[in-house]
């Protein structure tokens, strides 16, 4: 009999002896013939799609194994670039039925529409039934589609769903080839109407148009409303984005001049009270509009660039103005711009990451350059993923 002790990064347990055994968490066991016997720590996973959709992996992990399995992922990217493990906080999870936005696909093969997730490493779909992930308002819309798609989905062709929660209902986009006719553009606003969305958005590959849309669509962050563009990057969850945002104002501190990079639709720019001066940098245009006419609606100290910090990060003199600076770059990380963080004389900088190992790589060149990093918050907003946010404070005296 060997004991599984840990999880590897994929979410394989590994025994002692380093042999990886799916399916298992800490406390299991494996015989010598294989078999796997259950532990205190493997529980039933509360899906029926699970092990077929490839969207959970550890279902059948319960909560004390996923906390230390996110906070795992974190020092184990450190220990990959040759760094001791941070101070790591308790992870914090998203409750299941929290996340307010999704992606989903559908094809029609013949007159069988199926819709939902693809399988477990395969590009072949799972067609749900349920979703124990999702707002039970946004499944309940991925369930109303099911008809008006079979109808107007062409035979052999495949479409792109993409929905998100939003003030007003739900904003959904279809990435589809779509008749050009009247009975059909009167079919999107019945249905539209019907089923109660507050956008329907048609994209058959010449850019987004709008279809329906009773009222301006936004999204509260910080208690202010902002135009939600299509494609915006937000947040998975709001618990998720609300225990972001804690942590962000818990590290900017008593901070009055704040830079804001990467800031999107604003999730931390927005946040902050009015005695705060913030700037905002962000690339994509739409986002930025929108966050510049909700800051000035809204009376918030907050000055937004359209910039691209790949192409032209900060530099120093430019960056030696603020007491802080936030950071919220996508996977790839901030490369680019932390060379210029580097070599900082002082100031605090609070990075938040959805990527464990561009995190601990740009972590290595602040700590090389004498920053010194106090803490590190997982946030899992992803139930049952391999998937960890973070939040870290990194300061230089």
């Amino acid at each position: 009999m060997k004991k599984i002790i840990r999880l590897a990064s994929k979410g394989d347990g590994v025994t002692e002896d380093g042999q990886f055994v799916p399916n298992s968490v800490p406390d299991d066991y494996i015989s010598d013939d294989g078999k796997l016997e259950f532990g205190a720590h493997h529980i039933e996973p509360v899906c029926r799609h699970f092990s077929v959709c490839g969207g959970c992996r550890l279902q059948y992990a319960d909560e004390e194994v996923y906390k230390n399995f996110l906070t795992d992922r974190i020092a184990e990217a450190f220990h990959q670039q040759a760094l001791s493990a941070p101070v790591l906080k308790t992870a914090h999870l998203s409750p299941p039925y929290s996340r307010r936005r999704v992606a989903l696909r559908a094809f029609k093969a013949g007159k069988k529409l199926t819709l939902g997730y693809n399988k477990t490493s395969s590009h072949q779909l799972v067609d749900i039934v349920e979703c124990p992930l999702l707002d039970k308002n946004l499944f309940k819309a991925a369930m109303d589609l099911r008809s008006f798609l079979q109808k107007w989905l062409a035979p052999r062709s495949l479409a792109q769903i993409e929905m998100t929660l939003a003030d007003q209902g739900i904003d959904c986009l279809l990435v589809m080839p779509f008749p050009e006719t009247l009975e059909a553009t009167e079919a999107i606003t019945a249905f539209a109407a019907e089923k109660g969305f507050a956008r329907l958005s048609i994209d058959q590959g010449y850019g987004v148009e709008t279809r329906w849309e009773s009222e301006r669509v936004t999204v509260t962050l910080g208690a202010v409303p902002v135009a939600l563009p299509a494609h915006a990057f937000l947040q998975a969850t709001k618990d998720g984005e609300q225990t972001l945002v804690h942590m962000v104002k818990e590290a900017v501190g008593d901070a009055r001049f704040v830079a804001d990079l990467f800031s999107g639709l604003g999730t931390f720019a927005l946040s902050f009270e009015k005695d705060k001066r913030v700037y905002a940098a962000e690339g994509m245009r739409d986002a930025v509009l929108a966050l510049k006419q909700a800051a000035a609606l809204a009376g918030k100290a907050v000055f937004v660039e359209h910039r691209d910090l790949f192409r032209r990060p900060l530099q120093k003199d430019e960056l030696v103005r603020f007491e802080c600076i936030i950071l919220d770059p996508p996977r790839a990380g901030a490369k680019e711009q932390i060379a210029n963080l580097a070599i900082l004389p002082n100031g605090r900088i609070v990075y938040v990451s959805c990527n464990p190992a561009t995190f601990a790589r740009d972590a290595k060149t602040l700590l090389e350059a004498g920053w010194v990093l106090h803490w590190v918050k997982p946030v899992g907003q992803f139930p049952w993923s391999l998937h960890v946010e973070m939040v870290g404070l990194f300061t230089k005296m």
